[in-house]
């Protein structure tokens, strides 16, 4: 498994509080980068209002910084092109039902 497979694995971990999804099949990560331990992520959130942002944001970053080789890690909330449901996964789909 490469060190971005881990990344998006761990990433999965990190589950929406009121949507009850992970991250990755919400469709909220928009980019990964990994360059000499230096880890980016570009993400979004369903909603720009969204109260629990910062506990989003902090979840991701401490799940992906188990992987081995990340140093540092770097998130990134972009608002363009904003969040739709079209974003998700089949898998994040069911979930939502």
């Amino acid at each position: 498994m490469t060190q971005i497979e881990q990344v998006y694995d761990q990433l999965r971990k990190v589950i929406d509080p009121e949507l009850n999804i992970n991250v990755v099949d919400l469709g909220l990560i928009y980019d990964v980068k990994l360059d000499q331990g230096k880890l980016e992520i570009a993400m979004t959130l369903t909603t720009p209002g969204c109260p629990l942002h910062d506990s989003i944001v902090n979840g991701v970053k401490y799940a992906v910084s188990t992987v081995e080789g990340v140093e540092q890690v770097d998130v990134e909330l972009v608002w363009s092109p904003p969040w739709t449901p079209d974003h998700m996964t089949e898998a994040g789909r069911r979930a939502l039902g």
